[in-house]
């Protein structure tokens, strides 16, 4: 069993980490830099991968809201409990909301679109999206590891390698839920009475 863990971990947790990353992917950020000190792949690897899907998400989603912003899942995340917040502050602050829009756990996809229907130009959009996913990647990833230090600290040899990417997935799987339960949280207690209808992205 083990050994089939590891296995896939090392031959497609790569893909699994860009993937997770391209949505609110903190958990798996930090599941990649414990991983790296596992040494199932190099470090520099995982910060790369983090950096690429965390700018890949984000990318994709300001340009939903930029050229797509009447199509369903537009509309869907246009309605989201957040977003009129999100969409008010885009247009205040644009630089400091494109650089820490990450950061907010619940409504990143809903700040994305929030991005992509203000007046903020693709050209800035992306450079400023490039320096927060650069500095995100770096210290969710720099977090893994340092965990990973401090598992190795406390576990010492007791376990075998193996059993400790097992460890890591249960990591992972506790991030998942517990970000999962603190976005539900926020949601309901920012949830509208109505939807919010879907602003026209700028000409």
């Amino acid at each position: 069993m083990t050994e089939a863990v590891h296995h896939l971990v090392e031959r497609y947790g790569l893909i699994a980490v860009f993937l997770g990353c391209m949505a609110e992917g903190e958990s798996t950020a930090i599941l990649a830099g414990f991983f790296a000190h596992q040494r199932v792949f190099e470090l520099w690897h995982a910060v790369a991968v983090v950096f690429l899907g965390a700018f890949s998400g984000d990318g994709l989603l300001f340009l939903a809201g930029r050229h797509f912003a009447g199509t369903r899942p537009v509309k869907r995340l246009s309605a989201a409990p957040g977003f009129d917040r999100a969409f008010a502050l885009v247009q205040e602050h644009p630089v400091a909301f494109v650089l820490f829009n990450r950061y907010a756990y619940g409504v990143r996809l809903a700040g994305g679109v929030a991005a992509g229907l203000s007046g903020i130009p693709m050209p800035k959009f992306l450079a400023l999206n490039a320096v927060s996913a650069a500095v995100w990647a770096s210290l969710f990833t720099s977090l893994g590891y340092v965990f990973g230090l401090a598992a190795e600290t406390i576990v010492g040899a007791a376990l075998a390698r193996h059993e400790r990417l097992l460890i890591g997935l249960g990591i992972g799987l506790v991030a998942a839920v517990l970000g999962w339960a603190v976005a539900r949280h926020r949601g309901k207690r920012a949830a509208a009475g109505n939807p919010s209808p879907v602003r026209s992205a700028p000409r």
